[in-house]
């Protein structure tokens, strides 16, 4: 039976999509290295608790299949901000997130230096 079970795990990480846009942060290689870990052994692997492994397969496999996303449909494909899906997957790309990250650092670099105390020595010059 755990053969069948990592065999059912294998192809469902065959099926998920890696989002190259989210190095270090894809649910798609954190599933594969879950999996790995869980399967050690592979198919001679021995689950303590198959119920729960076959309730976490389940779930992975109705989130892959958009399960949800046709039992309850959207009217738009927008979100409460206005963009569309293609603008979410930019904005949330890595490279997108280094470049906020360098923005918001230069501000608050900024303001440190602008709010910094002065040196015992500055205020006496001044």
């Amino acid at each position: 039976m755990a053969a069948s079970r990592y065999r059912r795990f294998l192809k469902l990480c065959e099926e998920w999509p890696l989002d190259e846009t989210k190095r270090g942060r894809d649910l798609g290689a954190y599933l594969r290295q879950r999996v790995a870990q869980a399967f050690r052994e592979g198919e001679n692997t021995q689950i303590a608790e198959p119920e729960t492994c076959d309730q976490m397969y389940e779930s992975l496999a109705r989130l892959h299949s958009n399960y949800y996303k046709h039992k309850y449909p959207r009217p738009r494909d927008t979100g409460f901000s206005g963009l569309t899906v293609e603008e979410c997957r930019i904005v949330l790309a890595t490279d997108t997130l280094e470049e906020f990250k360098e923005l918001n650092k230069s501000l608050w670099k900024k303001l440190q230096d602008k709010f910094a105390t002065k040196n015992p020595d500055e205020k006496t010059k001044e």
